[in-house]
């Protein structure tokens, strides 16, 4: 992979002087780290009769684009209404952390993170919104900075009830 990485420096660069002599490794070490996060269990309680939702805001997270490999970041809202188990907190963050580390598009992770969700805890329902700025947008094509995408992904109650979404879209609007 060091290889690789030297022939693209060579290529728009002088890979040997200072800056650039050691970037093929501590790239390759990066993109290890990045596309690689550590595993990790939901940890469920039992929920004492918890029956309203629960939400999470502004969770950031960071990926890289799969088209161009830029990186895109963010922050992400995670709301659930518990069915008899509630997620340790973390989790949500965790959740949201380990579908972004790699390379990927935004609408997958929001969809992945809610799907997620719904399998392990069994909710009434999940909400999931991401937004993000895509620096493959702001920094080539059509040069846009400070634009922001924004995706979602509702299931159970968030999609079937409009007063539970709107709830969920209001509560992350504040």
């Amino acid at each position: 992979m060091e290889g690789a990485v030297s022939t693209i420096l060579r290529a728009i660069d002088d890979p040997t002087r200072e800056g650039l002599v050691d970037t093929p490794r501590r790239y390759v070490k990066f993109l290890r780290e990045f596309t690689n996060p550590a595993p990790f269990e939901f940890t469920a309680f039992d929920g004492e009769g918890t029956d309203e939702m629960i939400v999470q805001t502004s969770i950031s997270f960071y990926s890289l684009c799969e088209h161009h490999m830029a990186p895109f970041f963010g922050t992400g809202h995670i709301a659930y209404i518990p069915n008899g188990k509630i997620v340790g907190l973390s989790k949500l963050a965790r959740c949201l952390d380990h579908y972004a580390g790699r390379l990927q598009n935004q609408e997958r992770i929001t969809t992945q993170v809610a799907e997620r969700l719904m399998s392990e805890l069994n909710p009434k329902g999940v909400a999931v919104v991401l937004q993000a700025e895509h620096l493959c947008m702001a920094m080539r094509g059509v040069c846009k900075r400070n634009t922001v995408t924004k995706t979602s992904k509702m299931l159970g109650v968030f999609k079937d009830d409009h007063k539970a979404r709107a709830e969920f879209l209001g509560l992350i609007t504040k």
